[in-house]
């Protein structure tokens, strides 16, 4: 470290000949971004010898010996805190937590503290290289207040940056288990309808045929059934907001126990529901599988059902 900058010495090899600056930056430094670079490349922050470079789209010679000064990264203005994570993968660029039902995700107005990147901070202190040079953890994708299960958070700028071409390609394979009101008369299904913040109640996601809405799709199968109720699988084809519980409700289906898009279920469902005091919606993020951005491996992690879904199927039959 020199004057709060970290200092990278850069080895540019003779494969990286005619590449643009940036690119052959982002090759020879994993854990950043090229957009990430081309911003220090800008200011100054990249020697060759004594002299600066500041043109990103320069073309390289290949055997050029470099020197990038990167600042430390700033603080987060979120607070670390010490709550316990359920972590089922991690590496240098990227951790998989198992996340319960009840943590919020991340910080808002209402939930400034006790929320998973609280804990993350927390958790990586000292781990985070920095997403546009902030020391965050790199939330890539999020999950309800109460849906329990997994998700992706990265760690450093590269690997931020990776993921989120994933997300964006919907190449995650992300499937979630559900219980249901009622039992769909199919198998299975797909549901393919555009979703956006509901005009009526800005709490609430709609389906919308007013050009408003992003496409969202919902590829469903029904595991079991019982007398009133049956579990799904429901795998995300694309990640939107409530997206899975909108598109079930939408059935004629809605989760059991969620108390924004379910309608009252039978008498009998309701007294099972309070008896096991199962007072959120019954989702679960059961499966998810990536490409690691960095080093390319395929990652597929399952999440087991948590001790109340379980209660919930097992006093449902199914």
């Amino acid at each position: 470290m020199t004057g709060g900058s970290q200092i990278i010495d850069i080895a540019l090899r003779p494969d990286h000949a005619g590449w643009r600056l940036d690119r052959a930056l982002a090759d020879a430094v994993p854990t950043m971004s090229r957009e990430r670079l081309k911003v220090l490349v800008r200011s100054g922050a990249l020697a060759n010898g004594d002299a600066a470079l500041r043109d990103p789209a320069s073309k390289v010679l290949g055997t050029e010996r470099l020197r990038l000064a990167v600042p430390e990264p700033a603080p987060a203005h979120n607070r670390a805190q010490d709550i316990p994570l359920a972590v089922v993968h991690e590496d240098e660029h990227l951790l998989v937590v198992d996340k319960p039902a009840g943590l919020v995700v991340h910080p808002a107005a209402g939930n400034l503290d006790g929320t998973l990147v609280n804990a993350l901070l927390h958790h990586c202190r000292g781990q985070l290289s920095g997403i546009g040079g902030v020391a965050r953890p790199g939330i890539v994708h999020r999950i309800d207040k109460d849906t329990s299960g997994l998700l992706v958070v990265a760690k450093t700028d590269r690997a931020h940056e990776g993921l989120a071409r994933q997300f964006a390609a919907h190449s995650i394979d992300r499937r979630y288990l559900a219980a249901v009101s009622g039992v769909p008369a199919a198998a299975e299904g797909t549901v393919d309808a555009p979703l956006a913040r509901s005009r009526a109640d800005r709490k609430k996601i709609a389906i919308v045929k007013d050009g408003r809405g992003k496409r969202a799709v919902t590829h469903w199968r029904r595991l079991g059934t019982w007398r009133d109720a049956a579990s799904l699988e429901c795998q995300l084809e694309t990640g939107r907001t409530h997206q899975v519980r909108v598109h079930m409700a939408s059935l004629g289906h809605p989760l059991l126990g969620d108390p924004v898009y379910g309608r009252s279920p039978p008498k009998r469902l309701q007294e099972l529901l309070s008896l096991l005091h199962f007072h959120r919606q019954a989702l679960h993020a059961a499966a998810l599988g990536f490409i690691h951005p960095i080093s390319g491996k395929k990652l597929s992690f399952e999440s087991p059902v948590p001790a109340d879904m379980q209660e919930l199927f097992k006093a449902l039959g199914v």
